[in-house]
């Protein structure tokens, strides 16, 4: 029997979108459930505590609505946690807010992006170090990502290789060691849960534009003609699964 991978579940996606589609849990065992794992969905935001890290197979932390400079216990504690199973050995894979969590953990800075905020279907490049690392596996040096994000990792920690960027936000993956591995897009996202999340921070996104001085309908309307399906997503998941996620 496979291992357990457990999705530590850090919030949940925007109302409308989870009636329609359900939550992060279930796209991201939509993807991971092809070798037999089992899952273990554990939402600490709700005060579950997390089961001991020693015998998983790997832990995929989720996005969250929250920052990780919230002063909220459950994120200094599942950051501390997650330290531990990295310590243990367990492989991990960050997303969005579990990106910049795994980081904070290990000594990295999290702010609001300076660049601003990142939505959704935009292009990320690897580094050296991305096109040799497994989880980039098969996949060209400049990716199609789904991106939902106002926070970023502005310092790496020491420890860590950045493995892909873009000009808006230069850390969008990281290795840490053999076994963790984050990424700031969304790798679970379809074009569908994407364009949800546009018009989900619509608001926002013409806020943000009028800011800097930009047409708001405009630029709404650029980051609503950008969204294109991708398959990279999906292939990263793959790869996580086949080269970092323990076997029996």
């Amino acid at each position: 029997m496979a291992p357990t991978l457990l999705i530590l579940k850090t919030g949940e996606t925007l109302p409308a979108l989870k009636a329609a589609r359900g939550d992060f849990e279930r796209w991201f065992q939509a993807h991971l459930g092809s070798l037999g794992h089992r899952f273990l969905v554990v939402s600490p935001y709700r005060g579950e505590p997390l089961p001991p890290a020693q015998g998983l197979g790997g832990v995929v932390v989720t996005g969250s609505p929250k920052s990780v400079y919230d002063d909220e216990p459950w994120i200094a504690e599942s950051a501390g946690w997650l330290f531990g199973a990295a310590q243990a050995g367990v492989p991990l894979l960050g997303v969005c807010f579990g990106h910049q969590l795994v980081a904070s953990a290990f000594g990295g800075e999290v702010r609001p992006n300076p660049a601003g905020r990142e939505t959704g279907t935009v292009e990320v490049s690897l580094t050296d170090a991305g096109r040799a690392d497994p989880l980039f596996a098969e996949l060209p040096d400049t990716l199609r990502v789904q991106q939902s994000h106002r926070d970023a990792v502005v310092r790496p920690p020491e420890a860590a290789a950045v493995l892909a960027g873009n000009a808006h936000t230069p850390v969008q993956a990281l290795a840490l060691g053999e076994h963790v591995r984050t990424v700031q897009f969304h790798p679970e996202f379809d074009a569908e849960v994407a364009s949800a999340y546009v018009e989900g921070r619509a608001d926002r996104i013409r806020e943000e534009a009028a800011a800097r001085g930009e047409d708001p309908e405009a630029a709404l309307a650029r980051v609503r003609a950008g969204i294109r399906a991708s398959e990279h997503g999906p292939r990263l998941l793959r790869n996580w699964l086949l080269h970092f996620a323990a076997r029996a």
